[in-house]
């Protein structure tokens, strides 16, 4: 094959990954947190504010600049028809960030390939590019600072690239930081460009929710902390950290106290990065970034005792780079080694990613969709409220306005939160009477059963065992295996 015919080789790879990635859209495996940055983007359509309710202004997103990209896709492709091009936008990015990593990494056009089609496959990669939140563009951008700006020198990169950066999460000024430190000890020097293009991103950000929306951070951000500040002693914070960390750097979430493959997966991960690192070439530079991040995104989000899956989902796919460089520039033995990670991690990875992607589906979709569709077809007036936990896809398929439990898409509610957190929804009732109120257990029960009994009726009961059953009986297997929900009461509030 000619030179110029082999310079195209990762090009196809990115189509292919982009193809595989495409077949997951097929289960449905869309993250509730996607739907409330749809609605928040349907909102601004509608109501030309960026809210959730109407005119009422708030940062129920966390992501300001994916908002406005689904806003365009909405304008497009229109509300019923948006949902498969912004996912195959995101994989798109998603896999163009992987050829710039590609390219930070390797020299041979094969390399380049194989890097990218592993790399594509894994359960984090999966998940970025096909659940419809904003980590593909995320990581897109992050790929292109590193690229653009610290491989090309490009000085309009250093600016650009952490203005946008930051506006899609400010939790990124920890990638931000970390690039600065290790540049700074890597060169001795400052950069002033990327200096001032952290300030201006960080000043874009801040003004933009002060002039908009009156608050320094994301109401997001605001009320999460406020949900779930829960101040634990030293023995319950180790309990806590040992249940939850095999989660996130083993890319695989079992439900047990011991993830002991999460171990194994370190190791090998530390050992392959001192390995490559030691070799002083030039990508060095870049391994000791994506590393350095990875580590630190994850520790600081451990410790604040962040469970969400997705914070997670970069920091575990940048970790497990070095592996791969390792197997993939192995000059003896090479096809031991990759045919070992395939055969032993990569291909059971890939098979436990879809059996969770189509189990997930089916409870989220087929299931818990089904429950904004019944209110959406039940209640015609669009101005009525529902109080529930969370604020995804029933908000979303319903199109009621909503309160929800956290105060993501309300902020009412979070004095309620300050005041007594045991009387949420009581205090909420009594003061906003929402006309629906969805649970995942039944109100009548308990002591404050009377209460509930004096004020809503049970309207209709939504069971996850209702939803595990299909034509194809390897679907009905999977769904069995890994029941995907929560069992739901709606009731109606008596007039």
């Amino acid at each position: 094959m000619s030179q110029a015919q082999n310079k195209y080789i990762p090009i196809y790879a990115v189509v292919f990954s982009v193809i595989v990635k495409c077949l997951f859209f097929l289960t449905h495996h869309i993250q509730e947190d996607a739907f409330i940055t749809w609605r928040v983007a349907q909102n601004l359509m509608d109501y030309d504010v960026i809210g959730f309710n109407g005119d009422t202004r708030i940062s129920a997103s966390t992501t300001h600049l994916y908002v406005f990209v689904s806003y365009i896709f909405n304008l497009i492709f229109g509300k019923a028809n948006f949902i498969i091009p912004i996912l195959t936008f995101n994989t798109i990015l998603f896999s163009v960030g992987s050829l710039l990593l590609s390219h930070l990494l390797f020299q041979n056009n094969w390399h380049k390939a194989l890097f990218i089609i592993l790399f594509g496959i894994l359960p984090p990669a999966i998940k970025i590019s096909i659940l419809g939140m904003e980590y593909g563009i995320l990581f897109f951008l992050e790929m292109a600072l590193l690229y653009y700006g610290f491989k090309k020198q490009q000085k309009w990169a250093f600016i650009l690239f952490p203005i946008l950066i930051l506006f899609t999460r400010v939790d990124t000024v920890i990638f931000l930081g970390i690039v600065f430190l290790v540049d700074l000890f890597w060169n001795r020097k400052l950069r002033w460009e990327y200096i001032l293009g952290g300030v201006l991103g960080v000043a874009v950000c801040v003004s933009f929710n002060w002039f908009y929306f009156g608050e320094w951070v994301n109401n997001t951000i605001v009320a999460k902390k406020l949900a779930y500040d829960n101040a634990f002693p030293l023995q319950q914070n180790i309990e806590y950290f040992i249940l939850n960390y095999g989660n996130f750097w083993g890319m695989l979430k079992v439900p047990s106290d011991f993830n002991p493959i999460t171990i194994l997966i370190i190791i090998f991960e530390l050992v392959c990065f001192i390995y490559l690192v030691r070799q002083k070439q030039k990508r060095n530079y870049f391994l000791w970034i994506i590393f350095l991040f990875g580590w630190a995104k994850q520790i600081v989000f451990l410790s604040q005792k962040s469970l969400f899956d997705w914070y997670y989902w970069v920091p575990q796919i940048l970790l497990f780079v070095p592996v791969l460089v390792f197997v993939i520039t192995q000059k003896t033995r090479r096809n031991f080694w990759l045919a070992s990670l395939v055969v032993f991690y990569i291909v059971p990875m890939l098979a436990f990613q879809t059996v969770h992607s189509i189990a997930t589906g089916n409870g989220e979709w087929n299931y818990r969709r089904s429950i904004g569709l019944f209110l959406n077809q039940y209640e015609k007036d669009k101005n009525q409220w529902i109080l529930l936990e969370p604020a995804g896809y029933v908000p979303y398929f319903s199109g009621l306005k909503t309160i929800d439990e956290v105060g993501l898409v309300d902020k009412k509610i979070q004095e309620e939160i300050k005041k007594d957190k045991s009387r949420i929804w009581i205090n909420t009732i009594e003061k906003r009477h929402p006309k629906y109120l969805l649970a995942n257990k039944d109100l009548f029960e308990g002591k404050k059963g009377e209460f509930y009994r004096s004020k809503y009726r049970l309207l209709k009961e939504f069971r996850i065992k209702d939803h595990l059953k299909s034509e194809n009986p390897l679907l009905e297997k999977i769904y069995r295996l890994k029941p995907s929900g929560t069992d739901y009461n709606l009731y109606v509030r008596i007039n």
